[in-house]
């Protein structure tokens, strides 16, 4: 992973981004039956890139480097796919509609592809990467709200995504998620969504995303820490095959930057007795 923050933070925003990693293990390529092309569909391809007027601004920012692929740091560590792990015991089925769709803590299958594994994923290895990869990613996550925390009395916490473009009418750009208001105060919500407005963004609220693991495990907003998930329309920054970046980027990293600064902003004109909301 990487980090660019400070022992001394200049914002309370932390930034993360978990699925932007592109470095696959050197031992994948035999152990997966689909080419390692068909798997960049599971990136957030250069959502890391995203980020870097806000880094450039001061805000922390913490990107994985690891691909989604091998471990998915948006999921819980119980969230392993039996049909994946055959040891692990389930009672009543399959926990989630994730897990059935294949895309757990190890992501199993893809949409276009089928099968990523050319056989099954032993708990010893599903354990081998949480403690490699999963575990260090949440503790260096929390280290950072916390210092944040210490350094202003609180903190919010920019989970950053790409999606593809919603099949609707008038699709949002922008999805912001706040696990329907229990991982950050609505003020921050509609924040980032008056963000996303005055940047000419068409945006929407936890639908159809609203957050995830990350949300659930940082988001703490009784301790004045915040947690909003951002989703962003791949089709602004990225070329029609959704592989390489276009001039569209420096408009989406403008927004990603102000965006940090509204939050960071309005954190701190939250009065404690209603910062938990």
């Amino acid at each position: 992973m990487r980090f660019s923050g400070q022992n001394r933070p200049a914002s309370p925003v932390v930034i993360s981004i978990p699925h932007a990693g592109r470095a696959y293990p050197p031992e994948l390529a035999d152990m997966v039956r689909l080419p390692l092309a068909l798997l960049k569909p599971l990136e957030d391809r250069y959502a890391d890139l995203l980020a870097a007027d806000a880094e450039k601004g001061g805000h922390a920012v913490l990107i994985a480097e690891t691909p989604r692929c091998w471990i998915d740091l948006n999921r819980a560590e119980d969230e392993i796919d039996p049909l994946l792990t055959p040891s692990v015991q389930r009672f009543g089925g399959i926990a989630n509609a994730k897990i059935r769709a294949g895309l757990g803590l190890i992501p199993r299958r893809l949409a276009v592809g089928g099968d990523i594994w050319r056989q099954p994923i032993s708990r010893l290895d599903v354990d081998t990467r949480i403690d490699r990869v999963h575990r260090p990613w949440h503790r260096a996550l929390s280290a950072a709200l916390d210092n944040a925390a210490a350094t202003f009395g609180c903190a919010v916490l920019i989970d950053l995504h790409s999606m593809p473009t919603l099949q609707t009418k008038a699709p949002p750009q922008i999805v912001v998620g706040d696990r329907f208001g229990k991982s950050a105060s609505r003020r921050l919500s509609q924040t980032a969504l008056s963000t996303a407005t005055l940047c000419g963004y068409r945006s929407a609220l936890n639908a159809p995303y609203a957050g995830g693991h990350t949300l659930d495990r940082h988001g703490a907003p009784v301790r004045h820490v915040h947690a909003l998930q951002v989703e962003v329309d791949r089709s602004l920054y990225l070329d029609r095959a959704h592989d390489r970046p276009t001039a569209g980027l420096a408009e989406a990293r403008a927004f990603v930057a102000q965006l940090a600064d509204a939050l960071a902003q309005d954190v701190l004109s939250i009065p404690f007795p209603i910062a938990a909301e």
